[in-house]
């Protein structure tokens, strides 16, 4: 019996790859890489600088204690060009210092994690000024499906063309995807519906969970369309990102019990810079640091809506319990619109709002009260500079101080910008852009 289970345990740990000993494979093209079949902890090494129409198809199965990496021998300095695509199909793969440009994709969009993927991860890795000639084509730049995948230290920068940059896509389970750490360039404006640099779901997937976190990302000058995020699902965090002079907001567009906070929007008196906008229930606005932002109504600093009787799944729902607390909003144009959007369709009003202990500083407008909300709190707010109303208490100007960092902060608030402190997009990169906040009016 003993030996019995001795034989029964090394075929186990062989199975499982344990006693295999990892390979790495030197690759010169996609059909060397799309014929391999790979075991826990093998490393693909691509070789060379210059790989055209690369159609790559990143398939395996690896562990958490031994990923199957896919990686540039030469970080950055391999470009992928023409047509080329990356589809990550598997578990546990780790994709690392690839650089797409000179090219567009014919058909796919540029990287896909497949609707099994799990576990997988994208890093160090590029996609910049990827663009079809038609800018009518709708292609996404990554395509994220399947389940508890990652995307980290990248750049995505100056698309152009139709379809949003970066989309969650949702199914019957949760995802929990991870975006963090990664540089969102300059987008130009699209003129058109579609030029998101973020989606996370669609209205069909509204009402589901998704437990994505967009977390410590820059969005620089992203100016594709009114929504610089689209929020299009239940449970997600957008926490500690900077949106630096960016042409939209977050919107919280479809579903329920998503959290927003710890953010800074950098507007800098650029037009049409805006902040948060909240449709739907049982959302957080929590902690965020708003910054000479100039919209108004939809693209306020704080923008909660009007919203429809009876919706369809596309349309706009009742703002309900949503809690707005702690938010620093510093010389913006609108501090907040209550009914924003109201017309002859948007008639519903928001229900049981908090908003509370706030600090506004100096807004043209603190409040525009376009509808009464429904029973709801508005309490313990601060405003320096301007008068107070009901809900809003004028203080004294020592309540807060400008940091080192250009930020305004309560004297014992030690905050310090995350991009100061820790490391954004590819490592192979030169140093990103400075973010200047600009003071005086």
């Amino acid at each position: 019996m003993m030996h019995f289970r001795i034989v029964i345990c090394l075929l186990a740990f062989l199975f499982t790859g344990l006693y295999v000993k990892a390979k790495t494979y030197p690759v010169n093209n996609a059909a060397e890489i799309n014929r391999l079949v790979l075991l826990p902890g093998d490393t693909v090494l691509m070789l060379g600088t210059s790989w055209k129409d690369a159609q790559i198809n990143f398939k395996g199965t690896g562990t958490e204690a031994k990923p199957v990496v896919l990686m540039a021998g030469q970080p950055g300095k391999l470009i992928l060009s023409g047509n080329s695509n990356l589809k990550i199909d598997g578990h546990w793969l780790v994709v690392n210092g690839l650089y797409f440009t000179n090219g567009y994709s014919l058909n796919d969009d540029v990287i896909i994690f497949s609707k099994t993927a799990s576990h997988c991860r994208l890093t160090n890795t590029a996609i910049v000024n990827y663009n079809p000639p038609d800018k009518k084509t709708d292609y996404k730049w990554v395509s994220l499906y399947g389940s508890y995948n990652s995307v980290d230290h990248c750049e995505l920068t100056g698309k152009e063309h139709q379809g949003t940059t970066l989309v969650v896509w949702l199914s019957d389970t949760p995802n929990h995807h991870i975006i963090q750490n990664n540089y969102f360039g300059p987008r130009p404006p699209l003129g058109a519906n579609g030029g998101e640099s973020i989606r996370i779901g669609t209205s069909e997937w509204s009402m589901h969970d998704s437990y994505t976190l967009v977390q410590q990302n820059i969005f620089d000058r992203c100016d594709g369309e009114i929504e610089v995020i689209s929020v299009k699902s239940c449970h997600n965090r957008i926490g500690e990102n900077l949106f630096y002079e960016c042409d939209g907001t977050v919107t919280l567009r479809h579903g329920n019990d998503n959290t927003v906070d710890s953010n800074y929007f950098i507007g800098n008196d650029q037009p049409n810079t805006g902040g948060i906008r909240i449709i739907g229930e049982r959302h957080t606005v929590a902690g965020n640091y708003l910054y000479k932002t100039t919209g108004t109504d939809l693209r306020a600093a704080i923008s909660i809506m009007n919203t429809f009787k009876d919706p369809k799944l596309n349309e706009y729902w009742q703002v309900k319990d949503a809690v707005i607390e702690n938010n620093y909003i510093i010389h913006c144009k609108n501090a907040f619109v209550i009914g924003a959007g109201k017309n002859d369709k948007r008639t519903v009003a928001p229900e049981s709002i908090t908003i509370k202990n706030n600090y506004i500083v100096m807004p043209q407008l603190l409040l525009d009260k376009k509808e009464k909300p429904l029973n709801s709190l508005i309490t313990g707010n601060k405003v320096l500079g301007t008068p107070g109303m009901d809900g809003f208490t004028t203080v004294k100007n020592k309540s807060l101080q400008i940091n080192k960092y250009g930020i305004w902060v309560l004297p014992e608030n030690k905050r310090i910008p995350f991009w100061l402190r820790t490391t954004v997009g590819p490592q192979w990169k030169k140093a990103l852009p400075v973010f200047t906040i600009r003071s005086g009016k």
